[in-house]
C-alpha cells in the first residue's frame, strides 16, 4: 500500500511539473534559452521562441526588443565582418519594430541605438558619422527615462561613443569618463563598464586607475545577468593588464 502511495505521489508530482512547464509563455522559454547564450545555438533557439511568441500574439514589443538584444549578442561573437553586418542589420529591423510599437519605452530605443552603433563600427567610424546624432539622441532619451537599464547602459554607451568618436566629430575622453563613472555608480557589477573605464583611463594616461578597474573586474563575482560576458571580459582584462607597463 505504501509503495502504491509513493508511486501515485510521484505521478502527481511529475504531472504537476508537466503542467507548470506547459504554462510557461514562449517569451519565458526564450528567456531561459537566452540565459544559456554562451552556446550560440541556444541564443539562436531563443530567437525562434521569440518569433513564435510574436506569431501567436504574445507581448510583441517585448519579443521584438529581445530578438534585437539576442542578435546583438550573436553578432558580437562573429568574426566575419559581412556576417556581423548582416546580423546587426537584422537586429536594427527588430529594434525598429519595437520602437514603432512603443516609441516611449526604453528597451527598444536602447537596442536600436546600440545596434546602429555596432553596425556602424563594422563599416568604419568615419563612414558612419551620419548615425552619430540618432544614436546619441536615442541614448539620451533612455538616460532620461531609465538610466538603470542594462546596468547603467545609457551612460555606458554614451561614454563609449565619446571615446570612439574623433575630436572633430565631438569625441571627448573626458566626457567619456564622466558617463562611464556614472554608469559604474549605477551598477558596479557590469563588466563592460569596467573594460570601457580602463580603456578611457589609458587614453587619459591614468594607468594606475586603469589597472585598478581591471584588477577589480578580475576579482569580481559575476552578476547573474552577465555571466558569459563577465567570463569573456575577465580574460580580456588579464590580457590588458599584461600590456600596462
Amino acid at each position: 500500500m505504501r509503495n502504491k502511495l509513493i508511486i501515485v505521489a510521484l505521478a502527481i508530482f511529475c504531472f504537476s511539473l508537466f503542467i507548470f512547464a506547459q504554462e510557461k509563455t514562449l517569451i519565458q522559454q526564450g528567456d531561459e534559452l537566452y540565459a544559456q547564450r554562451e552556446d550560440l545555438s541556444k541564443a539562436e533557439e531563443a530567437i525562434k521562441k521569440y518569433q513564435e511568441a510574436i506569431a501567436k500574439g504574445e507581448n510583441k514589443y517585448e519579443a521584438y526588443w529581445k530578438i534585437a538584444k539576442t542578435l546583438y549578442y550573436i553578432g558580437s561573437h562573429k568574426s566575419n565582418k559581412k556576417e556581423k553586418q548582416r546580423i546587426f542589420s537584422q537586429g536594427i529591423y527588430y529594434a525598429k519594430k519595437a520602437v514603432d510599437l512603443e516609441p516611449e519605452k526604453p528597451e527598444g530605443i536602447f537596442w536600436l541605438a546600440t545596434l546602429r552603433g555596432v553596425w556602424g563600427e563594422t563599416r568604419g567610424v568615419l563612414r558612419s558619422l551620419f548615425l552619430v546624432k540618432p544614436i546619441m539622441n536615442g541614448y539620451r532619451k533612455v538616460l532620461k527615462i531609465a538610466p538603470e537599464l542594462e546596468g547603467g547602459g545609457p551612460d555606458r554607451a554614451l561614454g563609449r561613443v565619446y571615446y570612439k568618436l574623433p575630436g572633430f566629430a565631438g569625441g571627448s575622453k573626458k566626457k567619456s569618463l564622466e558617463h562611464l563613472l556614472r554608469s559604474k555608480e549605477i551598477c558596479p557589477t557590469n563588466p563592460l563598464t569596467r573594460i570601457y573605464l580602463a580603456e578611457t583611463y589609458l587614453a587619459l594616461k591614468e594607468k594606475d586607475k586603469a589597472r585598478k578597474e581591471l584588477q577589480e573586474l578580475i576579482a569580481m563575482e559575476p552578476d547573474p545577468r552577465w555571466i558569459p560576458e563577465t567570463k569573456e571580459l575577465k580574460e580580456l582584462a588579464k590580457e590588458m593588464l599584461k600590456k600596462i607597463k
